[in-house]
């Protein structure tokens, strides 16, 4: 789905050009959606990245740490593409579809998958890791960080801004109450990681051009990503979904943007 620099629209070339409404969405309900694997979007959707290039310079932090955890790894993708991993390195997911794809994924280099949901204390020892990553974590879990961080350690993590494909949200459910379009605000998270003793060093936020060119890609996304339209199906949004198609078979591109921000807080203590 990601992609540099987007090229202005041309309808893409691949098979699924031109094709109807019910092929497109028979074609995107029947794709698996476990893992943060974003393949299956490849010349169907574009999405700008965060200039910081999250992935190496988390490799890179990988690379000089000696134990390591990364919360709410989905899949484990990200965390695999890190060419070298510390001695110890854990990681933990609450669905438990990614926790078997985490696994599998995972295991062959020595990564400990735990199974633990976002809400619950993690499950490791006060002072046990010099470094916690995580990328798009639903909630960071402040205080827990805190703890289990040794002294000098760090959180390094790409979460989601604020009012993020917006665009796609409204869409399907109307305008949101303002409360809601402000969650996950980077300045409030900051205030947050602060009340739980993690001084924050660098804070940067980033809005990101999306396009869906199929009516498949919006349905995938709806899919993969549940918490954006809850309980989304195609039987109860079909009329939307239909009116959706068509407006981009005439005019190009649905447009969203995401909204992205990189944290890196150190525990002082």
């Amino acid at each position: 789905m990601s992609k540099e620099n987007p090229a202005p629209y041309r309808r893409p070339a691949g098979d699924h050009a031109g094709r109807s409404f019910d092929a497109l969405v028979a074609e995107a309900v029947a794709a698996p959606t476990e893992g943060w694997d974003f393949s299956w979007f490849e010349g169907r959707a574009t999405e700008e990245r965060p200039s910081w290039g999250y992935a190496r310079a988390m490799g890179e932090r990988l690379a000089r740490a000696e134990a390591a955890l990364d919360l709410q790894t989905g899949g484990g993708e990200v965390l695999d593409r890190a060419p070298v991993l510390p001695p110890l390195t854990a990681a933990t997911e609450g669905w438990p579809p990614n926790v078997e794809k985490a696994t599998r994924r995972l295991s062959p280099r020595g990564v400990v998958v735990v199974a633990s949901p976002e809400d619950a204390p993690l499950p490791f020892a006060d002072a046990t890791f010099d470094l916690v990553t995580s990328r798009h974590p639903v909630k960071a879990p402040f205080a827990e960080i805190a703890r289990v961080l040794r002294p000098g350690g760090t959180y390094f993590a790409q979460h989601v801004g604020p009012s993020s494909v917006f665009e796609v949200v409204e869409y399907f459910l109307g305008p949101q109450p303002e409360k809601v379009r402000r969650a996950r605000d980077p300045y409030t998270e900051k205030a947050a990681a602060e009340a739980a003793g993690l001084e924050v060093v660098d804070l940067r936020a980033e809005r990101l051009r999306i396009e869906f060119h199929d009516i498949g890609a919006v349905v995938h996304f709806l899919r993969k990503v549940v918490w954006m339209v809850p309980g989304f199906t195609v039987e109860a949004y079909r009329p939307q979904l239909l009116a959706l198609h068509g407006q981009i078979e005439k005019d190009g591109p649905f447009v969203a943007h995401s909204t992205r921000h990189l944290i890196e807080a150190r525990n002082p203590n």
